[in-house]
């Protein structure tokens, strides 16, 4: 008996020794079921597994990068262009000064975003979204109504153009669309939410954008950075039935100035080498690209603990 409380109080004192050594951090993303929250969610799952930062994801209905700015979470995600904004204060956070403590760690994910619409609706391009009922406002999350304002552009739209129905986030809008509240749904390919609204409404096509030089260059003028993706019909891709042309643009995982260089040379190593165990957790994740995570975003400066790990693996940011 002696020697079987020896053990269990042995093992429990290294229990407790293993917690105490591991650290916590937190992702912020997105509402749940957004692409963002999906994708944070792999990250925190495999970053959990493989090191000893225990990292946790926060779902919330704002952008990530207050929090991340403020020092109450350690990582957040976001697009890159809207990551570039908050820090250069400009875009939708005109006035609001640069913000000094957020710093880049990776591009992750290339974002491939769409305007849906119910599989038997007579929409048939953007172009026919005039009039019609589009989410709008975004309160909370400002940039969702960038990029929908961005489709409109590229099929010589504004929002002028349509029947605005005010939403404070993007989960708010998937409930109006799948309620008949709205007549087409903007959210990221992949997502948990275009899934539950294409077996909500039975089912859900995309309108492909116009690659047309001209409607490119109206596209970019609201969206800075953004490209064209051409997306071939896969098994879960709801929307896509032919090669579609949709909107594309990078996700970012930023950190505060402050956390720890060792933390963040341990998250972005782990990002690096462990493709095929995120995309186990997320499929989009077979489009992530370990070589394009150091790609620049203007205006926002690399966390030195994600430099050090460039560096050495020979793809150091120019």
């Amino acid at each position: 008996m002696r020697r079987f409380a020896t053990a269990l109080f042995c093992l429990v004192a290294f229990a407790l020794a293993s917690t105490a050594n591991a650290q916590t951090v937190s992702i912020v993303t997105t509402p749940t079921g957004s692409f963002t929250n999906s994708a944070g969610t792999a990250m925190a799952k495999v970053i959990s597994d493989k090191t000893k930062v225990h990292a946790i994801v926060q779902a919330q209905g704002q952008s990530g990068m207050y929090a991340v700015e403020a020092g109450t979470a350690e990582f957040g995600m976001g697009n890159a262009f809207d990551t570039a904004f908050f820090v250069t204060g400009t875009g939708e956070y005109q006035g609001h000064g640069p913000q000094k403590n957020l710093r880049q760690v990776a591009a992750v994910l290339p974002y491939r975003v769409a305007m849906f619409v119910r599989k038997d609706s007579p929409i048939k391009t953007l172009a026919d979204l005039k009039g019609k009922r589009i989410s709008a406002g975004f309160s909370s999350q400002k940039t969702i109504g960038r990029i929908i304002a961005a489709h409109l552009a590229n099929a010589g739209l504004t929002y002028d153009d349509v029947e605005k129905v005010l939403a404070p986030n993007v989960k708010r809008a998937a409930d109006d669309f799948t309620a008949g509240k709205t007549d087409a749904l903007f959210f990221a390919l992949g997502s948990a939410a275009v899934k539950r609204a294409a077996a909500t409404v039975g089912g859900l096509r995309v309108l492909p954008i116009d690659d047309s030089p001209k409607a490119i260059e109206r596209m970019e003028e609201v969206l800075p950075g953004a490209y064209v993706a051409n997306v071939k019909p896969r098994p879960g891709l709801d929307g896509i039935s032919a090669p579609t042309n949709v909107v594309a643009f990078d996700m970012a995982l930023f950190t505060n100035a402050k956390v720890s260089d060792d933390v963040v040379y341990t998250v972005t190593k782990t990002l690096y080498e462990n493709k095929a165990a995120l995309a186990v957790i997320f499929k989009p994740f077979n489009f992530f690209l370990p070589k394009h995570m150091s790609v620049v975003v203007k205006g926002v400066p690399f966390h030195p603990g994600a430099l050090k790990f460039y560096k050495e693996a020979g793809i150091a940011p120019k």
